[in-house]
């Protein structure tokens, strides 16, 4: 059990009956607006986001990346959705008006996409903190009692009614949610400083000398960048923070140091209290925004118990349901069978007397005869052709691999056509080809 669990568990009761404090809580997430960033672009996906923003790369063979995140606010039971977009955003909006239109606005539901629209300043959202601030005269009008502030570009399972409950608890203003990670990736995340109740002391953004948790120098207790806010506090913090001409208008950067500066309620949520998806006790949560991030969280869903479990019924992940064909395998000759090992094989796929290993196959791929397929990630739509070899690699969507292409094999010659990873993997999309004509995301 962590310090914040043994705190959280050895709070006092609170005088409010608990039928009416479990009412409360029920009122409180049904009256929480969840607001998703998703206009980043995603620099370190490369190629993979020269078409669109991050939390619209394809994931898992039938999903979005943004996917995730909504799905755990309609599995926490909010309904009242706006996502914030701005880079590249035609294909995430499409997947949204597509895909997530089953909510039912007679009951207040909805999933609303809040381009930006330069409403303030005319200017383009200038960070995380700006972007909210840019709608914030919807955002009143819409009268939340809290907001959750939910990035749409990380893979993870999470119940936020318990970091919401648990925010009531504390009767707190804002509250973060952290979970530990090695202290030498420090420079990717926000580190949190707390004292043993759990209320945040410390903050640093992305810093090379972090402080790291007590008793555990190798450790540090990194923002996962989820927040939930009392609304009127949040509004009054953004209206502060959008006359500062210093801020560079982000959370983790300019709102949650000061707050940890300035706030005495402001507390960090472990994410072990309220992750959904678990293996071996370990809490997954992945920020797929490396190219081998996302390929080795792509692969690892390959594997007889993967980390991310997709086939829970209680916590399903939704999605556009394109209507696909079931996928198919062809021809048992003895030099041209079609087989799958240790793979997903996604619906409308056809694997056409091919051998695909250890890889995913997502939406609409035809392997063509005699290919070989091993340890690579196929986006929706990819061709490879007859007698290809692609192995270690991350084919994009509607790629045409030529008949009798080796990828993966020579990196030398992978190198004057592809992108390839500092480990090795090879990313291929169209315009490397040649096909970039009539480009779609």
């Amino acid at each position: 059990m962590t310090i914040l669990e043994e705190q959280v568990r050895a709070k006092p009761p609170r005088t409010v009956p608990r039928v009416a404090q479990a009412s409360h809580g029920a009122l409180a997430v049904k009256s929480t607006l969840a607001i998703v960033l998703a206009g980043g672009r995603g620099t370190r996906l490369k190629h993979l986001t020269d078409w669109r923003a991050k939390p619209s790369v394809s994931f898992g063979g039938k999903f979005r990346i943004i996917d995730f995140t909504l799905s755990n606010c309609i599995n926490s039971g909010i309904r009242r959705i706006d996502i914030c977009t701005q880079y590249k955003a035609h294909s995430l909006i499409r997947h949204v008006q597509r895909g997530w239109n089953f909510l039912d606005t007679r009951f207040g539901e909805f999933v609303e996409l809040l381009p930006a629209q330069q409403r303030t300043n005319g200017e383009w959202y200038q960070g995380t903190a700006d972007a909210v601030y840019q709608n914030l005269d919807i955002l009143r009008r819409q009268d939340p009692m809290l907001v959750l502030v939910a990035a749409g570009d990380h893979i993870y399972k999470m119940d936020y009614r318990s970091m919401i409950e648990e925010h009531l608890a504390r009767n707190a203003k804002a509250t973060i949610a952290c979970m530990p990670v090695p202290a030498g990736e420090s420079a990717s995340y926000g580190v949190v400083r707390t004292d043993r109740a759990g209320r945040i002391s410390g903050f640093q953004e992305k810093p090379s000398v972090p402080c790291t948790m007590p008793g555990q120098p190798e450790r540090i207790l990194a923002s996962m960048g989820v927040y939930v806010f009392d609304s009127r506090f949040l509004f009054e913090q953004l209206e502060r923070d959008a006359e500062d001409r210093s801020s560079c208008h982000d959370f983790g950067r300019d709102i949650i140091p000061r707050l940890a500066r300035e706030c005495a309620s402001i507390y960090a949520h472990d994410f072990e209290a309220s992750c959904v998806n678990r293996t071996d006790g370990a809490p997954y949560w992945r920020d797929v925004g490396t190219v081998d991030a996302y390929w080795e969280a792509n692969i690892d869903l390959t594997q007889v118990v993967p980390e991310l479990n997709l086939y829970d019924k209680a916590w399903p992940i939704f999605t556009c349901q394109e209507q696909v064909p079931p996928a198919k395998f062809v021809f048992d000759d003895e030099d041209r069978r079609g087989a799958a090992m240790d793979s997903i094989i996604s619906g409308g796929c056809i694997v056409s007397g091919s051998t695909v290993k250890r890889s995913l196959l997502s939406n609409n791929v035809v392997v063509h005869d005699r290919s070989l397929v091993e340890d690579s990630v196929i986006l929706p739509g990819a061709e490879i052709g007859p007698s290809a070899v692609v192995k270690g690699a991350i084919v994009d969507k509607r790629c045409r691999i030529p008949a009798g292409m080796h990828i993966g094999v020579d990196p030398d010659a992978d190198r004057k056509r592809f992108h390839v990873t500092p480990k090795g993997r090879v990313l291929v999309v169209p315009e490397m080809l040649g096909q970039g004509l009539h480009r779609a995301a």
